[in-house]
């Protein structure tokens, strides 16, 4: 058990039979007559929920240790996105709704780290930046300004707004939480 006044963004808890994974801490302190409190912004792992929770400055939370380890998606199911592990070549299933909408960025091979609750896989972790062909896109706006967008669709299917100069065929790096264009990567030619 620990004091919610020591609960730091990033860790896992335990509330009424559900994991949490803890995405901001506000503490908010008291005066007069009222008494301060701590808000936690929370992320339910099973079903990706968000909530906010208010605690008393002297509640105790349980917090939870996650095992983590490296592996690469394989393939999905109706159910489950499948995950191996490079080494003992073990599979493990994470229900799909968990991974949530993130399992559009997934393509084979993909490096995740896997959150394992004792046996059971609970959560992934997923790269902030991932890199992406661009399937198709238009041709962009001569004499246009530079700081306008067009949309393009990649290679996993998702369709994201880049600037005028990338081209169909271009590598881009893509901010998984945001669904947005950072920028083109630039492939050395042999």
């Amino acid at each position: 058990m620990l004091l919610v006044t020591e609960a730091k963004e990033g860790m896992t808890i335990k509330l009424d039979d559900r994991l949490y994974r803890i995405l901001e801490v506000v503490r908010h302190t008291g005066s007069g007559q009222m008494h301060g409190f701590v808000e936690l912004k929370l992320k339910d792992l099973k079903f990706g929920h968000l909530s906010d929770r208010r605690f008393k400055q002297a509640d105790r939370v349980d917090a939870l240790e996650l095992a983590k380890r490296q592996m690469e998606f394989i393939y999905a199911d109706q159910e489950h996105c499948y995950f191996m592990d490079p080494v003992t070549f073990e599979q493990i299933g994470v229900l799909r709704q968990s991974v949530g909408k993130i399992e559009k960025m997934l393509k084979e091979g993909t490096k995740v780290t896997v959150e394992l609750l004792g046996e059971e896989a609970i959560s992934i972790q997923f790269p902030k930046v991932v890199e992406l062909a661009v399937a198709s896109t238009g041709p962009g706006i001569r004499d246009g300004q530079d700081n306008t967008m067009k949309p393009a669709t990649l290679e996993n299917g998702i369709e994201i707004l880049v600037p005028q100069f990338v081209e169909t065929g271009d590598h881009v790096r893509v901010d998984t939480e945001k669904m947005k264009y950072i920028d083109r990567i630039t492939l050395k030619r042999v």
